[in-house]
């Protein structure tokens, strides 16, 4: 279905310090998988004051990749684009190495959750993987900027795979027209997964309408490799989930009532291991098409286990 571009060759140097663009180097985390790809890449702005955007998972050798790799230099702050365990669980352990909470702030968007409300059943289970004891130092809202030495970034509030992400707009990249760091909001590598009740498909499809819209033309997800026409791929993604939707609509009018028989129908060339994550982004769309009222939910609200039938 998809006419995504993808990019799927990435080799990461695990735990080297490697520069991938004037005033942009990165560590990368071993930590691969299904839903990480090839690891988490921790970025570093500047030089000589610093930023460091996503920390990454709470691994001994990667911490201690990323305290080498900053010897000689001051971290003036701490960048969060959401709090998904593989991208913040080594701040405060990094944060520590580094003089505290005084000398680098951790600045994000709030705890898990914040601000998130996707309408369906509070006992449904949500996605696994957040760090809910997590809570910044310093809050971000749209459009603020975090300022250093050499480099300025504008917080970029991108609510969908999470109700608390951010992308970070680095004012001095690509010859001052700016480059954008994504999170897991756009990846070069794989579409994101929606899962409710924090993950919300509106919020996310406004998002991506949101990132079109904007100057930046290079993308830096935490995971993979860089996105050289952002626009292009943006546009592509939109297009993606607007397809899912369709194909939704139409095994719900087929006679598909329940998730599981949805994804049979629609995901037929994914391993098995991936069909509750697919089950995840179909329920973000029903709770989107049920509020919008193109489709019903039996038992009166949305959720994983109610089942659907055509407006």
């Amino acid at each position: 279905m998809s006419d995504i571009p993808f990019i799927t060759d990435h080799e990461p140097e695990y735990g080297r310090l490697v520069t991938v663009a004037p005033g942009v180097r990165r560590v990368t985390a071993e930590n691969p998988g299904p839903f990480t790809f090839t690891g988490t890449g921790t970025y570093i702005l500047g030089e000589g004051s610093v930023a460091v955007i996503d920390p990454g998972p709470d691994l001994p050798d990667h911490i201690a990749a990323l305290h080498r790799a900053l010897d000689g230099e001051r971290v003036a702050a701490i960048l969060i684009t959401h709090t998904h365990r593989d991208h913040v669980s080594a701040a405060r352990p990094l944060q520590a190495l580094r003089g505290g909470p005084a000398a680098c702030p951790i600045y994000g968007f709030g705890a898990h959750g914040a601000g998130a409300d996707a309408g369906i059943d509070p006992d449904d289970p949500v996605e696994e993987g957040a760090d809910r004891g997590f809570a910044p130092d310093r809050l971000l809202a749209d459009g603020e900027a975090v300022e250093g030495e050499s480099w300025s970034v504008e917080a970029v509030h991108t609510p969908g795979h999470t109700a608390n992400h951010l992308c970070f707009s680095y004012r001095e990249g690509d010859g001052g027209r700016g480059v954008l760091f994504t999170g897991d909001h756009v990846m070069g590598w794989s579409t994101s997964v929606i899962s409710p009740p924090d993950g919300d498909m509106a919020a996310y499809l406004a998002s991506l309408a949101k990132l079109k819209a904007r100057p930046e033309r290079i993308y830096y997800p935490t995971h993979g490799a860089p996105i050289e026409d952002a626009p292009a791929f943006v546009a592509a993604y939109i297009a993606h989930r607007r397809a899912r939707e369709a194909q939704i609509l139409a095994a719900v009018e087929a006679g598909a009532e329940t998730i599981p028989e949805m994804v049979d129908r629609i995901y037929t060339h994914i391993p098995a291991g991936l069909k509750p994550a697919a089950g995840r982004s179909v329920l973000a769309h029903l709770v989107m098409l049920a509020a919008e009222g193109r489709v019903v939910a039996a038992e009166g609200r949305a959720s994983a286990r109610a089942r659907y039938r055509p407006r």
